[in-house]
Formats: C-alpha cells, sequence, structure tokens
C-alpha cells in the first residue's frame, strides 16, 4: 500500500514539475517575442525618420535649387539601406505608393510594380495593408505626410510559431509516454491474469484427480451404469476446462482438425445441457473439411458462441448451427433467435468488459476473438444482426488440403 502511494507521489511531482517547466519555457518565450517586436518597432521608428529626413531634404534641396543638402544624407540612406528585413510599405496621403522594400512574396511585388504605374492601391495591395496594419501599428509620417506600414519580419513569424511547434512536440512526447504506459500496464495485467489461469487450472487438477478415483469405486460397488457415465462425461468436461485455463499465457499447438466434427461434438454437448425450450438445428457437410485447430481452444470458441446465443434468447427460441465450404475457408456460422446487436456495436461486443447481462464479466467474445484471430489466424465477426430478430455469428479458418 505505501509502495503504491509513493509511486502515485512520484508521477504527480512528476507531472506537476514538466507543467512548471513547459510554462516557464512558453512564458519566456512569450517574453522574447514581445521583446524582438518592440526592437523591431524601435528599428522602423528610425527608419521612419531617416525617412522623413530624407523628404525635408529633397524639399530644401527643391526649393533652394542646390544638391548640396543631400550630401549630408549619407547615414539616413544607410539606415534605409541595411533594414533588408522588414516587409514595409510607403503611402502617401493620396493613398500613392511611394516605395516598399523587403517584399518577398513575387505576388505581391507584382501587384504592387501594377500599382506604382496605376498610381492607386488596389485591392491585393490593400489586403496586404490591412494585413500589416494587424500585425503592427502604422508610422505616421507628419513632415511628409506619409504613412509607413510594416509586417513581421521573416524571423519574427517564425518566432510566433515556435510554441505552437513547442506544444505539439510536448503533445507527442505525453502520447508517447501515455501509450508506453497503457501498454505497459496492460502487459502486466495479462501477466496477472495468466498467473491466475493456470493457478486455477492447478488448483482444480487436485480435486479432479480425486473424483477420477471415486468413479472407479462406484464402480466397484455397482451404481447404474447410466449414472458413472454422465458423472465421467462431467470429469472429461472439468479435465478439457482444465486444459484451456492451463494453456491461458501459452503458445497453442496447432494440428490439421476435422472442423465438421470438433464443431458437432462441442455443440452437441451443450445441446445436452441446455434447456429443453431450446430448439436445436444444424447444418453441417457430409465430408470433411480440415483447417489448423488446437482442439481445446476451439471447442471453448464455439462453447462460448453458443452459451451468448441461449443467454440472448433468454433460455427460449431455436438456435441454427451451420458449417458452410466456400472453397478457401471454413465458415462456422451461429444463429439465435435473441434480441440482437446493434449496428454500431457488432466491434464493440468483442471488446473486453462489454455485456448486456446482469451477470457476467463480459468476456466470452473478447477471448472467442483472441482465439480465433490470434491463435487460428482466423476472423470472427457479427454477420448480420436485427434487434428483436436474432443475430449471426461466423468464423472463418482457413482451409486445409
Amino acid at each position: 500500500m505505501a509502495l503504491t502511494i509513493n509511486r502515485n507521489m512520484t508521477r504527480w511531482i512528476i507531472i506537476v514539475a514538466s507543467l512548471l517547466i513547459i510554462s516557464l519555457i512558453l512564458w519566456n518565450t512569450y517574453i522574447f517575442f514581445q521583446n524582438f517586436k518592440a526592437e523591431e518597432r524601435s528599428k522602423m521608428e528610425i527608419t521612419s525618420f531617416a525617412q522623413r529626413d530624407i523628404f525635408k531634404a529633397i524639399e530644401e534641396s527643391n526649393k533652394n535649387n542646390s544638391d548640396d543638402i543631400l550630401a549630408d544624407l549619407d547615414l539616413a540612406f544607410e539606415i534605409l539601406g541595411n533594414n533588408n528585413t522588414t516587409p514595409m510599405i510607403l503611402v502617401d496621403s493620396n493613398s500613392i505608393v511611394d516605395n516598399f522594400r523587403n517584399i518577398l512574396r513575387k505576388t505581391d511585388i507584382d501587384s504592387i510594380h501594377n500599382i506604382k504605374e496605376a498610381k492607386y492601391v488596389n485591392e491585393n495591395l490593400k489586403t496586404l495593408i490591412a494585413t500589416y496594419e494587424q500585425e503592427n501599428q502604422p508610422i505616421h509620417i507628419a513632415a511628409s505626410n506619409q504613412t509607413l506600414y510594416y509586417g513581421n519580419s521573416p524571423l519574427l513569424n517564425k518566432l510566433k510559431y515556435y510554441p505552437l511547434a513547442l506544444l505539439l512536440i510536448i503533445f507527442l512526447f505525453a502520447a508517447v509516454a501515455y501509450f508506453f504506459y497503457k501498454s505497459s500496464k496492460t502487459a502486466d495485467q495479462n501477466k496477472l491474469w495468466t498467473g491466475m489461469a493456470k493457478e486455477t487450472a492447478h488448483q482444480i487438477g487436485t480435486p479432479l484427480s480425486s473424483l477420477v478415483g471415486w468413479t472407479e469405486i462406484l464402480r466397484n460397488e455397482n451404481v447404474n451404469p447410466n449414472y458413472l457415465s454422465e458423472i465421467e462425461k462431467d470429469i472429461s468436461r472439468l479435465q478439457t476446462i482444465t486444459d484451456r485455463f492451463s494453456k491461458i499465457g501459452s503458445k497453442p499447438t496447432l494440428e490439421k482438425m476435422d472442423v465438421v466434427k470438433e464443431t458437432l461434438d462441442s455443440y452437441e454437448y451443450l445441446k445436452t445441457r441446455s434447456s429443453k425450450l431450446i430448439e436445436f438445428e444444424i447444418t453441417a457437410p457430409s465430408e470433411q473439411l480440415h483447417a489448423e485447430l488446437n482442439k481445446q481452444l476451439f471447442s471453448w470458441t464455439i462453447e462460448n458462441l453458443v452459451k451468448n446465443a441461449i443467454d440472448a434468447m433468454k433460455g427460449k427460441g431455436m438456435l441454427k448451427l451451420a458449417i458452410e465450404d466456400d472453397g478457401k475457408y471454413v465458415k462456422v456460422l451461429v444463429t439465435d433467435t435473441g434480441k440482437g446487436i446493434s449496428k454500431q456495436n457488432y466491434n464493440t461486443v468483442f471488446q473486453p468488459g462489454y455485456t448486456t447481462k446482469k451477470r457476467g464479466w463480459g468476456l466470452g467474445l473478447s477471448l472467442a476473438k483472441r482465439i480465433i484471430e490470434d491463435y487460428h489466424n482466423g476472423k470472427i465477426k457479427v454477420l448480420h444482426s436485427e434487434i428483436g430478430k436474432g443475430t449471426t455469428m461466423q468464423i472463418s479458418l482457413k482451409k486445409v488440403s
């Protein structure tokens, strides 16, 4: 108990610590993003100042008809030239594009060239300007009555998606850890159930040996042979059950067997021990149909299907068993006139724990599926079902010559 509590405490400590580390990484990324954005804003403001100085110098030069003033603008031109990452568009008060830089998409460049020829902002550029305006507050240059629209640099755009990439990596890591934990837990549960099954087989074996001895004593006491015959059948049945439980967790040995005979043997045993209100009908070919089988496990599957069919009919109705040969596969069909299965539950009925009965663990069909598909390389499915009318279950086994 204490060990379990310590494990749970350690697990929660790791989870909480991981969440704190993730939160710190995301928060630091956000702070870095905001600082980087502020630096870009500062750079664009300096660019707007350089643009203002150039505009004033050109205006003064035109007024004085002198080019000497332009010679002192080396710093302003250098500032404009060094800004080669942030996309920007300079628009005057008449919506005329005066200048643009670092527009990376060719479609946008073509749009701007067409605009410069037409001298007016078209819908494409309006969309681009609106995008920039949403990303960053435009800078108004009062001296020239111009507006500088600028977007995020490629580096800033990449940084913006970094937290999403980090969250995706964390999510994938968590998913892998969860599935690893789930599979480990399932493996532990399988080991537990296997151990319990083998122990059950061992425990049944002791009184079973004693029953065999008592049968011999009764035979010497001249007990009615019919009674002894029925007792021996049930002892044989217990031996079969013991053998089945002992095989859980081990790879079963398959042998070439007659599917018709093995199916009918299991079917007949249950038929004689079922309610007289159940009407049994059997359709089987006269010739042998062979497949690779494990006798004990295959009979277990047939019994599970028949018992489920009887339970579905609540002990009253018609149960049909048919064995068919389609050339490649031997098919065993068990049909009842019970309550039926809804179509969305065709696969659910094979999941461990699924049951509609008040009593039972819901392991019968799950076990049947594992025996047929994992051990016999066959298929088992709900072939057809209708609510209130009945169900047909089908087993398909590869035929061998």
